[in-house]
């Protein structure tokens, strides 16, 4: 009979969720609780929606070893469409979101050709494209602030679904609390069926137990603050979704894995059949597409389009990636690492705000914290080799 394979669970993969826990932690302390608080647990999930948008197709674009620098001025121009459209030729509000959309896709197709067909260098192209991208946004709007917009357009970015009251507590996130609990539990017996069906190596089971508890007393308290304040907000609907469909497709997909393999190495990629230049060309325009869906986002959560809009996005998309684990050379990360790191800005941003810092302190402290773990990463690598 096969002895039994026991591994500990990869820490690396669940370093940066410690780390996320100990920065809230750190700054409960420093703030004597002001972040605990139901309205700012609201407002960090609210705040940090775009971001985590935006953190989602980044990815995406560092698994192949590159960045998109312009996202931040595609999210700003997107946003100028709508404000134009809305409040200046009074359109439909739908038609101005498939308009943004649109934008947002062509942009990303604009940067996938030169990419990939031209063969012009992404950091050129996207450098390019956030210039230019900027510059469009203060032409369409001639330098001016739209809004304010319609209560039904600024439910996408600020509203929340109905509430299933008792007393002030929401039920319904009460509901969704159990749901996601029962999820976390079933799928991993699944997980671990699973590995025991094919001989895998299985994690000791007081590992996983400690995980999964860790995972669920998050879900609770999150949840729990949110039935407190008021209700589950829509754009949480929206990240959940985006978060979803794309780890299906990094993880269960074809073309998740040849992102996996272009960003591993290039040349063994294309000798294996992957075309390399349709990877690009997809990956940059959903990029284009998902910075349109977060310029749509902000602009309904501001209820207005400024023409500063998505000012340094890109870095927070980008740092977000690297704090979740992201190799720097590409080939390496997740959806989740990306969402762990975008929550980790957030909380920084936050903490620092409530804790009286300046934003020039602010600022110092994100790139320390960005170097530290890029450094980190390449060490560990430089070690293992």
């Amino acid at each position: 009979m096969d002895k039994k394979k026991v591994v500990n669970i990869d820490m690396k993969q669940y370093g940066m969720f410690i780390v996320l826990i100990a920065v809230f932690i750190i700054f409960a302390i420093m703030t004597g609780g002001k972040n605990l608080s139901p309205a700012n647990i609201n407002n960090l999930i609210m705040q940090n929606s775009y971001v985590i948008i935006l953190a989602t197709g980044m990815l995406l674009c560092v698994l192949t070893g590159n960045v998109d620098l312009g996202v931040g001025s595609v999210v700003a121009l997107c946003g100028s469409v709508v404000g134009v459209m809305l409040v200046d030729a009074h359109m439909n509000m739908w038609v101005a979101i498939i308009a943004a959309l649109l934008v947002g896709l062509l942009c990303g197709m604009f940067s996938g050709f030169f990419i990939a067909v031209m063969g012009v260098p992404p950091f050129i192209v996207t450098l390019a494209t956030m210039l230019m991208g900027r510059g469009a946004t203060y032409t369409i709007l001639k330098a001016q602030t739209k809004g304010p917009f319609d209560a039904s357009y600024n439910f996408i970015g600020a509203g929340f679904l109905p509430k299933i009251s008792v007393g002030n507590f929401d039920l319904l996130c009460l509901i969704i609390a159990i749901a996601a609990t029962v999820a976390i539990i079933f799928g991993e017996i699944k997980s671990i069926a699973t590995k025991k069906k094919y001989g895998f190596a299985e994690n000791p089971l007081y590992q996983i137990v400690i995980k999964d508890a860790v995972f669920i007393f998050l879900v609770w308290f999150v949840l729990i603050k949110l039935g407190q304040y008021s209700g589950f907000p829509f754009v949480l609907v929206i990240m959940g979704c985006i978060v979803g469909i794309y780890s299906f497709i990094t993880s269960k997909t074809v073309a998740g894995r040849q992102i996996y393999a272009l960003g591993g190495n290039r040349k063994a990629a294309q000798l294996s059949g992957i075309k390399t230049d349709r990877v690009f060309f997809w990956v940059y325009t959903n990029m284009g597409f998902l910075a349109g869906l977060a310029g749509v986002v902000l602009s309904a959560r501001n209820g207005s389009a400024t023409p500063k809009a998505g000012d340094q996005f890109e870095m927070d998309a980008i740092a977000s990636c690297y704090l979740g684990g992201a190799a720097v050379a590409g080939g390496a990360g997740t959806i989740f690492g990306a969402v762990i790191g975008a929550f980790i800005m957030g909380i920084l941003n936050n903490g620092m705000s409530l804790y009286g810092w300046s934003t020039d302190i602010q600022k110092i402290v994100k790139g320390a914290v960005l170097l530290g773990a890029v450094t980190a990463d390449l060490m560990s690598k430089r070690k293992k080799s």
